[in-house]
């Protein structure tokens, strides 16, 4: 087949989980494009990227200058390079995405324009996966103006099914359902909140987040003879993580005396503040902020811990999360966690088995559960055996992409029977007229 990914910014150290999709499928012998924009997270990389060439696949958005007479004269720049090497399809789509009259301030700003200058060589694919709601909307406009064409299959992930929801209404993904393809969750809590908005019961499933189980190894966790406990968290440093009750639960541990170390592998806009807490609570020499690590870095850090603590809440924007891929991986290498009773994550964490879930926003009822797990070491290696029995049994990355390529399959099957019925019912209707 050949596919087209449409994604945010790309590539992103903090979505792997879109890596493993698109080398799985390339592994299984298809077609992958990816369109996105440049990614200012380009310090550190995924070992995936170069190993499968995955920039020279990629294509990016222009980038928009805000003058407009800058603007302006970038676009015909554009519009002159590209017009040559697609002849008959550039001058159609140039003039139809400058339709003000329907798609408003969109085109008369240029942004349409210079969001389908990228796709003027593209050919039709087969399967058109929008991996968030939000860039569903646009690809339908896309569509729309003949700029890319194949099957569109959405996927919800997150905050496009929490906070755009808060944002924009409860309707704004209706045209999305009524002319999208095909949809997938990444858990049940996200594909229930869907159909509540309104997607057809038929036309969605769960398809979660696979992670490649085989690059993390299994570790049974015992206690040090040191006597230090090593807790990790990994995410990105904004509110929906609920990094800062780890931080405060560590700090109410640390007055008590126990021998711990906190490292926080991530970055973000609450860097600052969350490196002001610290030093407020006096634990800078116990919490340590990394800031963003690649893979083979992650799993050293995870390979040295003790617990693994991930803690989403709710924003106060409404953002949410689903069972996340840091927590699967730090689950695959036998590490005992705690989570929240937030979004997916209790369908991934299985209280008093492979972990403990807490309320959000608790730092009592965490403290309360690393004093506990800290005590008790000789339950750390059964907690991380059942979860990484679990990972495995529900979130292998290979399992689930050829779960999505079967996806990919039944979409276009259903499309080739529709068709067929439609050209039955037209020779029906000939016979009868005869």
């Amino acid at each position: 087949m050949k596919i087209a990914f449409i994604v945010a910014k790309f590539p992103l150290l903090s979505e792997t989980f879109i890596l493993n999709q698109i080398t799985g499928l390339i592994e299984r012998g298809h077609e992958v494009d990816i369109y996105g924009m440049i990614s200012n997270d380009n310090l550190k990389v995924h070992p995936a990227v170069e190993k499968y060439h995955l920039l020279t696949r990629t294509y990016y958005h222009p980038l928009l200058p805000k003058n407009y007479f800058w603007r302006l004269v970038k676009c015909l720049g554009l519009i002159l390079v590209n017009f040559p090497r697609a002849p008959l399809k550039a001058p159609l789509v140039v003039l139809r995405s400058l339709n003000i009259f329907k798609y408003g301030r969109r085109a008369a700003s240029l942004r349409l324009l210079y969001s389908v200058i990228r796709f003027l060589e593209a050919k039709p694919y087969d399967i058109i996966h929008c991996q968030f709601g939000t860039l569903a909307l646009d690809c339908m406009i896309w569509q729309d103006i003949g700029a890319i064409q194949g099957k569109l299959i959405t996927s919800f992930r997150g905050y496009d099914i929490s906070w755009f929801i808060q944002q924009q209404g409860e309707h704004v993904y209706d045209s999305l359902f009524a002319n999208g393809d095909f949809f997938l969750a990444n858990c049940e809590y996200f594909k229930i909140k869907a159909m509540k908005l309104g997607c057809d019961e038929k036309k969605i499933v769960v398809h979660g987040s696979g992670v490649d189980c085989n690059q993390f190894t299994f570790k049974e966790r015992h206690s040090h003879t040191d006597g230090k406990v090593r807790i990790t968290t990994t995410g990105r440093l904004v509110e929906k993580k609920g990094i800062e009750y780890g931080i405060r639960a560590v700090a109410k541990l640390a007055k008590l005396g126990k021998d711990i170390e906190y490292n926080i592998i991530g970055d973000g806009c609450l860097k600052e503040n969350l490196q002001q807490l610290i030093y407020s609570l006096n634990v800078a020499d116990r919490v340590k902020l990394l800031g963003w690590k690649n893979q083979p870095e992650v799993i050293e850090i995870l390979n040295n811990s003790d617990i693994f603590m991930a803690l989403s809440v709710t924003a106060e924007d409404g953002n949410q999360d689903a069972p996340v891929n840091t927590l699967k991986e730090a689950m695959l290498m036998g590490l005992p966690v705690i989570a929240t009773l937030h979004g997916g994550i209790p369908e991934l964490v299985k209280d008093g088995v492979s972990g403990f879930l807490v309320p959000e926003r608790d730092s009592d009822a965490i403290a309360e559960k690393l004093t506990y797990l800290i005590a008790h070491p000789e339950i750390w290696s059964s907690m991380g055996q059942a979860g990484r029995a679990f990972v495995e049994a529900n979130y292998d990355m290979n399992k689930l992409n050829d779960e999505l390529v079967q996806i990919y399959q039944q979409v276009l099957m259903q499309d080739l029977l529709v068709r067929q019925e439609e050209a039955l019912a037209s020779v029906a209707k000939l016979r009868y007229k005869a």
